[in-house]
């Protein structure tokens, strides 16, 4: 028997194909509007709403490329880890670890305190037992973030990820980053990220970035 949320799951899914490529993203939102704090000190960002925009146009844009697509989180409100853990992993079982990934989407801050910040910029992070995918994956991103400009004012480790103990990237069986998607509490990262430019250059660094992880986990597969 099925735990009543996997259950739910697999009934949002009996449509879903596996279209273009071999590969289903789960995109999962950071957050939720009952989350005290995560907002800019001028409350001009929320975090759980900026997400969700972003996610939905993200699922939007790979749809269009062929990709399938789901979130994982449409709820407005905070849904827990174990169960955005638990409904990957349903999915994982219909369908193959090996034929998922996950991005979870969100903003950084550089502190709680409700001020503004000097710290910018991108990062993507994996959990401390991260698959070869996992890290493949959060370097192809950043690498995006890198040619858009994105990368901030921090020193960035040779890998080009961050390494975090993150229970949606460490219980989750497939390929799976978190992206911190500049900051929340940087007066110049805030007005970037509320300008169609910014929202649309978010978006494209995620798009690029999966799609040549799709590309490449194809090839491989192929040989």
């Amino acid at each position: 028997m099925r735990y009543r949320d996997e259950q739910y799951v697999l009934d949002t899914l009996y449509t879903i194909r596996i279209e273009k490529y071999n590969m289903i993203v789960l995109i999962d939102n950071g957050h939720g509007a009952n989350t005290p704090g995560k907002c800019s000190p001028d409350k001009q960002i929320r975090e759980y709403s900026y997400a969700r925009e972003i996610a939905s146009l993200l699922e939007q844009k790979l749809k269009e490329k062929g990709i399938t697509a789901i979130r994982i989180v449409t709820e407005e409100n905070d849904v827990p880890l174990s169960t955005r853990v638990s409904r990957v992993n349903t999915i994982c079982r219909e369908f193959g670890s090996q034929n998922c990934c996950v991005v979870s989407i969100h903003l950084d801050a550089a502190g709680s305190d409700n001020k503004w910040h000097s710290a910018r910029g991108f990062s993507v992070r994996v959990a401390k037992n991260a698959s070869s995918k996992s890290k493949k994956l959060a370097r192809l991103l950043y690498e995006q973030a890198e040619a858009l400009n994105l990368k901030g004012n921090r020193s960035v480790p040779p890998e080009k990820y961050w390494v975090q103990n993150l229970a949606i990237c460490r219980d989750t069986n497939c390929a799976a980053v978190l992206t911190e998607n500049l900051f929340q509490d940087n007066k110049e990262d805030v007005a970037f990220l509320l300008s169609k430019e910014g929202k649309d250059a978010i978006v494209q660094l995620h798009l690029n970035g999966i799609i040549k992880y799709i590309e490449e986990n194809s090839k491989i597969s192929q040989k």
